[in-house]
Formats: C-alpha cells, sequence, structure tokens
C-alpha cells in the first residue's frame, strides 16, 4: 500500500513540475476531453470523444474535435475499428492573426490489449486520412499509441485511484519530414463511480523545432446498450 502511495505521489509532482516549468511560449495550454464508451454488442463497442483544446487555460481557443468509431472484437482482445473525426484547427499567424482550418479524418485502427498481473497495456496502430482547408491539403498519417493503466488498489479492494502512462508517436506518409510527433501522458484517474472517472494528466508533445506541454482534464463513461434477454 505505501509503494501505491508513493506511486501517486511522484506521479502527482511530475504532472505539477512539468505544467509550471514544462511551458513553452504558449501559456497554460490546456487539453479538456470527454469520452464515452458503450458495448452495443458481445463483439462491438462504439466510442465516442470530443477535445476542447486552448493555448491560455480555456480562453484562446486551439482545437475543437469531434470523433466516433466502431471496433469488432475477432478476437481476445484483438479489435479493429473505423472512425471519422471533425476537427476545427486554429494557430497564429506571425503578426498574430489566428488562421482557421477545418479537418475531415476518416481513419482505421487496430487495438490489442494484454494484461501484466492486474495493469492493463494497450496498443493501438491507426492510419488517418486528413482532409484539411484553408489552403487545401490531403495528409496521410499512422499513429502508434501504447498505453498503461496501473491499478492503486489490492485486489478485492473497491477501485478509486489508478495511474496512467502514454506514449504516441506519428508519422507522415507523404512528406519529405516523415516524422509528426511524438506525445507523451502522464496522470492519474479518480474513479466517480462504477462507469465513470475523471482523470487528469500531464501531456508533452514533442514536434520539429517546437515543444508544446498541457494540463489535461478528461471525463469518461463506460456504458451498455446490449439488449437484455428476458
Amino acid at each position: 500500500m505505501k509503494l501505491k502511495i508513493k506511486l501517486t505521489l511522484i506521479i502527482l509532482l511530475f504532472l505539477f513540475n512539468g505544467f509550471l516549468r514544462g511551458q513553452s511560449k504558449d501559456n497554460y495550454n490546456m487539453w479538456f476531453q470527454y469520452l464515452m464508451s458503450a458495448k452495443v454488442s458481445d463483439k462491438n463497442t462504439l466510442t465516442a470523444l470530443t477535445q476542447y483544446r486552448s493555448f491560455d487555460l480555456a480562453y484562446d481557443t486551439r482545437l475543437f474535435l469531434l470523433n466516433a468509431y466502431l471496433d469488432y472484437e475477432v478476437a481476445e482482445n484483438i479489435k479493429p475499428a473505423a472512425g471519422a473525426m471533425f476537427l476545427v484547427l486554429e494557430s497564429y499567424n506571425s503578426d498574430d492573426s489566428k488562421k482557421i482550418r477545418y479537418e475531415k479524418r476518416p481513419f482505421q485502427q487496430v487495438t490489442a490489449d494484454y494484461y501484466i498481473g492486474r495493469t492493463s497495456l494497450s496498443n493501438r496502430l491507426r492510419v488517418e486520412e486528413r482532409f484539411i482547408s484553408n489552403p487545401d491539403e490531403f495528409q496521410v498519417r499512422i499513429r502508434y499509441l501504447i498505453s498503461v493503466r496501473i491499478p492503486f488498489h489490492k485486489k478485492g479492494e473497491k477501485e478509486k485511484l489508478y495511474g496512467i502512462l502514454k506514449n504516441e508517436i506519428r508519422m507522415n506518409m507523404e512528406k519529405e519530414e516523415p516524422f509528426d510527433s511524438n506525445r507523451i501522458t502522464a496522470g492519474i484517474g479518480i474513479k466517480t463511480g462504477k462507469n465513470s472517472a475523471l482523470e487528469i494528466a500531464f501531456i508533452n508533445q514533442l514536434e520539429t523545432k517546437k515543444t508544446s506541454n498541457y494540463g489535461f482534464i478528461g471525463f469518461r463513461n463506460n456504458f451498455d446498450w446490449r439488449k437484455k434477454q428476458k
């Protein structure tokens, strides 16, 4: 139990220290997210999420997106999926004026989940087709995400806290510079109900000649929409 408390404190200190000291020229970048996952059959799960990112707390919009996909479990813990995303991208020009771009992004992915004891390990490979406006542009991007969920409770106890560690690398397929970005996430999840949780994290995103850091606040819900047998 003492080890789990120490792990929690280490993650919290990492989040706080990274957010305060790791700022780039953007001030207090924030990332807000709501994620909903629902079982629609024994093999299918529908996932939908929305995100809002800002340059300065919640006041200066950086990105807004809507995302949904449906997966199918073809083998134990192996789930291919297809979905789509719509994004509003806002960035600053050199003269400090705002530039707004819109993106439509269909994607395909496969997820493989494993367990090491009670710690879950998830691998996701995603291919995206990005249709971006202003100016019109088409890109194909590949993303690989590995994420770890660490339980902070004893076996048989009610879950209250869990640790979150993620790393995702993104590569462009049709550019001279294939590297797009690498994103590291560290945080904690706080269970607010049997099927819901609040997540708080620090995100570091490394791009070519640029680094961005975010404070992350997310909320997730899990539902079961399968028809109950009478």
